[in-house]
């Protein structure tokens, strides 16, 4: 194989050439960023990232054609632009393990299937959301505190971890409470455990009650095919129309915690 002249010059200058190497990066990043670090970055900003490359080596080689060291100017802003998918790759989705809350304890007043079901469910839904004290606005511009609650959330709230804590048993019972209305009375009464509730609560605050209601899962626990149903949370596993490493993850989990006692 007979290298151009200019080689060197070619391989440290050329826009077609930087579109390359971005382009490896782009094809790496994702999945370094999630065995190194935990972070489970959105697929639909490396495929942006991806087409850019594209056009940016086709307008590159074009402008390269008979390139030489004289000629060539500087890829700083490719540079830059490398620098920037560094950054940008930390943009994640939020379904990645985190350290669990601990499970609450007993509370007197508290009737003991809540309580059971807090037990579990706490250190399940926390362990995926993850803890922010301080709100923030998620990639859809809402306001977002503690373990991703949304409700009532304002620029400038902060929040203890035990507040936080405290904020997210009331909403699970109150998403626990939604999805046990799509439930019969003959599933909540034989075939609903406080693990198996505490998996399906985890979903709802997921998904939504309503998903959650009318999901496949739900309709087979419902026709007492349990293992059926704790298998159906596992088809959850999208975002944006894409398959998350993280969702698989947290669905995988919730199906073990579902089964428990089957």
């Amino acid at each position: 194989m007979k290298l151009v002249q200019n080689w060197k010059e070619v391989a440290k200058r050329a826009h077609s050439m930087w579109a390359t190497y971005l382009g490896m990066l782009g094809l790496t990043m994702p999945d370094l960023l999630y065995y190194a670090a935990d972070l489970e970055t959105s697929p639909r900003l490396w495929w942006l990232l991806g087409m850019g490359f594209l056009v940016y080596g086709i307008i590159g080689r074009l402008k390269d054609q008979g390139i030489d060291a004289t000629t060539t100017k500087s890829p700083l802003p490719v540079v830059l632009l490398a620098a920037l998918i560094a950054i940008g790759g930390t943009w994640m989705t939020g379904e990645r393990p985190h350290d669990p809350a601990p499970a609450p304890a007993a509370v007197a007043g508290v009737p003991l299937d809540e309580q059971a079901f807090l037990q579990a469910a706490v250190p399940l839904v926390s362990k995926w959301e993850g803890l922010e004290l301080a709100a923030y606005r998620d990639p859809v511009g809402i306001w977002t505190i503690c373990y991703g609650e949304t409700k009532g959330v304002a620029a400038g709230m902060v929040k203890t971890e035990a507040e936080c804590s405290a904020m997210l048993g009331r909403r699970l019972l109150e998403f626990r409470s939604g999805l046990h209305g799509y439930l019969t009375a003959d599933t909540k009464s034989r075939r609903l455990p406080y693990t198996r509730d505490a998996a399906y609560g985890s979903f709802a605050y997921n998904v939504g009650v309503a998903g959650a209601g009318k999901s496949t899962a739900v309709k087979r626990l419902n026709a007492g095919d349990i293992a059926g149903g704790c298998e159906a949370l596992t088809w959850w596993n999208k975002a944006g129309g894409r398959v998350l490493r993280g969702l698989v993850a947290r669905r995988a989990e919730e199906r073990d915690m579902c089964l428990l006692g089957a």
